[in-house]
């Protein structure tokens, strides 16, 4: 006596790619109109047709095996082939339209009234203390803990973030629309995914600001709990830009311990003043050297970042907390060089807890009224 297994419905083969979500866009494929068509022989072989986006998705074979692995698991199905093929410009314009509107012209989201994306950008008033390695392990921290986070490496003339969290793909372009790449569970963009090479950038202001404006419209960034902006050292076009282009970002400013670093960080912070934005807090990075015996030695001096935490929060008229102190750790340097973040390597180091603490307390804060821009005036 043998026994005979059902052909599997076509319905059950669609009801399974519902849960199949393309890789860059985060929603279903079904909902994203990717599937072509199904077909189904006699046998349970299943054939699905599949749209890519663009010619050469870099997520083809991602997409390929989710579709693969969501179909098999349908009772009656024998085996699964996925034939790829390549949207129309009309089927693009129209996802497009679906993800974005049907407005013509970008617009930034998180400048949007009803943004409930916190948006950090991270400052610091000279190179050299490491404010690019706090972003990157602030937002590694973030995305293991569950947070939706994206980075913008706002640094257009020394831009390090795609190397220090490992990330080699490029953005794909749908339309009119810019897909970021992800690496450690963070979305990030960065003009040297643009550039060949180690080409520098020659830009003027005008270009620069610009370039952060398509950086903030053009990129899909889905639903972010929190997008970081590395931006460049001192209070040049790329602050200014950005505090026209998000009055409502928040300025995390990065120090030392060394006195002189503290003064021209206070003068970073104090850019808060004139554009109207909210003070995050301060991180004082490199704050200390832990030696075999126990003891600290402190490297670049001592009380920088109370210092600049202090001196803020006269000048603003409300406290601008000293969020952490993360010691001196040849680490942080190291894995950034490989491009897997310290609080990912190792994450009970001691430099790792502490920024993995400022990082949630900046995930996890209150939402009210400061930062926002009120349209009052005084009598």
């Amino acid at each position: 006596m043998t026994s005979t297994q059902s052909t599997p419905a076509e319905e059950a083969v669609r009801q399974a790619l519902t849960k199949v979500e393309d890789p860059e866009i985060h929603k279903p494929i079904t909902d994203l109109g990717m599937v072509k068509d199904v077909t189904i022989g006699s046998g349970g072989e299943v054939t699905v047709g599949v749209y890519l986006t663009v010619q050469g998705c870099p997520m083809r074979e991602t997409i390929t095996q989710r579709v693969s692995s969501a179909v098999s698991e349908v009772p009656g199905v024998a085996s699964v082939e996925v034939e790829l093929d390549v949207m129309s410009d009309e089927q693009r314009t129209e996802l497009r339209k679906q993800l974005r509107g049907s407005a013509e012209e970008p617009r930034i989201p998180f400048a949007e009234p009803g943004s409930l994306t916190r948006v950090y950008c991270v400052a610091s008033g000279k190179g050299g203390v490491g404010k690019s390695s706090v972003t990157v392990n602030l937002a590694a921290a973030m995305a293991k803990q569950g947070v939706s986070v994206g980075v913008v490496d706002a640094d257009i003339y020394g831009h390090s973030v795609p190397r220090m969290l490992g990330a080699d793909s490029k953005p794909t372009q749908v339309e009119k629309m810019i897909m970021p790449p992800q690496a450690h569970g963070v979305k990030l963009i960065s003009i040297g995914m643009f550039t060949p090479g180690n080409t520098p950038v020659v830009w003027r202001g005008p270009m620069l600001h610009r370039a952060l404006q398509q950086f903030l419209s053009d990129v899909f960034w889905g639903d972010l709990d929190v997008l970081l902006l590395d931006l460049p050292p001192g209070t040049g076009d790329v602050a200014l830009s950005t505090a026209q282009l998000m009055p409502n970002a928040e300025i995390l400013v990065v120090t030392t311990p060394q006195q002189a670093a503290a003064e021209v960080a206070e003068r970073a912070g104090a850019i808060a003043m004139q554009t109207r934005q909210r003070l995050a807090g301060v991180v004082e990075n490199m704050s200390w050297m832990e030696l075999p015996d126990g003891q600290r030695m402190d490297v670049f001096g001592s009380g920088g970042g109370q210092i600049v935490s202090e001196s803020l929060s006269r000048t603003v008229g409300s406290e601008v907390p000293l969020l952490g102190q993360v010691p001196l750790d040849p680490r942080l340097r190291e894995t950034g060089d490989g491009g897997t973040p310290l609080v990912l390597e190792d994450p009970t180091s001691p430099a790792a807890e502490v920024l993995t603490g400022v990082a949630d307390r900046l995930s996890n804060r209150a939402r009210g009224l400061s930062g926002k821009l009120l349209s009052v005036s005084p009598a």
